[in-house]
């Protein structure tokens, strides 16, 4: 029997490893680790992987090999969501995650999956360890570039995958530092027409409980608690009054990029493009508040990252 396998997200602008092992009829976790690689930048622009974004996913990616085989990794399964799906290049970037991950794991390689899938796994490992009496949840996990917003319970009943993430929001539209009132203005219309899509495809009005999940999410909770350095026991399942979270976003929104690398919390690389992230947060928080009557966030650091664990350890 595997006794520890290995997950691992590779999205548009971070990159994170979940190694775990069998406890009982659960998984412990061994080692969780996020690298910003920023693998989308400009691909919204180009539609193609820049040449020394493949090359810094690599590097982290070569580290995460040595991980699982220091670790004795017996089983992994890596995905690739938002930024992979339409590069023209992708195949040069597969090529590399079988070059590198098939050195130590043999047969190993990434795998592009679905908007749907992504929010099937984002799901179940955000909503793993919750009261079910809590639900229906809504979850939304807000990546770099793409953002799933999922309706379910004891299983999914709907999902949908907006292009609307904070890289690709920030490179779209934010182009000031600070960005200006219009930049804003324009980043709102941008998310405002992507939501209306995606909650006319996912009926919130019967969620009882918003989760949300991933970097610009947990990195909201630690500043509206005033957190000095990154707590991720403590941000986890942790809850974020409707009030408290949109002045959080209003502040991030209006500063520079200095001034939100700053703030103690911040991971390095998140600093320029939290922003857009706070302005996709800011409007379903609205949205949310006004079809489900829900004025609260439940912040959980359990993502798509534990839900790939999970989907290999049967």
């Amino acid at each position: 029997m595997v006794s520890r396998i290995a997950g691992i997200d590779c999205g548009t602008n971070s990159i994170r490893l979940l190694v775990a092992e069998r406890s009982g009829a659960g998984l412990r976790d061994v080692h969780r680790e996020t690298r910003i690689v920023r693998l989308g930048q400009g691909v919204d622009a180009t539609g193609e992987f820049a040449p020394e974004a493949i090359a810094r996913t690599r590097a982290a990616l070569s580290d995460y090999a040595e991980m699982l085989e220091w670790h004795g990794v017996e089983r992994v399964r890596m995905v690739a969501t938002s930024a992979a799906r339409d590069v023209a290049n992708r195949e040069a970037f597969f090529a590399m995650t079988a070059e590198v991950l098939g050195a130590v794991l043999p047969g190993a390689v990434a795998e592009v999956i679905t908007g749907a899938e992504e929010a099937e796994l984002s799901f179940r490992g955000a909503v793993a360890e919750m009261d079910p009496a809590a639900g229906p949840f809504v979850v939304v996990d807000l990546g770099g570039g793409s953002t799933e917003i999922v309706l379910g319970g004891a299983a999914v009943v709907a999902s949908y995958s907006a292009d609307i993430g904070c890289v690709r929001l920030t490179e779209r539209c934010l182009h000031s530092d600070p960005p200006t009132a219009g930049e804003v203005a324009a980043a709102r219309r941008v998310v405002r027409e992507r939501l209306e899509a995606a909650l006319g495809a996912v009926p919130v009005e019967g969620a009882r409980t918003w989760v949300g999940v991933a970097g610009t999410m947990t990195t909201l909770s630690a500043l509206a608690h005033n957190m000095t350095t990154y707590d991720s026991a403590a941000i986890h399942l942790s809850r974020v009054r409707g009030r408290e979270l949109l002045a959080v976003c209003e502040r991030l929104i209006a500063m520079s990029r200095a001034e939100r690398a700053a703030l103690p919390p911040m991971h390095e690389g998140r600093a320029d493009v939290i922003g857009g992230g706070a302005i996709v947060v800011e409007e379903l928080a609205r949205e949310l508040r006004a079809r489900a009557g829900i004025d609260e966030l439940t912040v959980s650091e359990h993502d798509i990252l534990d839900g790939i664990v999970l989907s290999i350890s049967g």
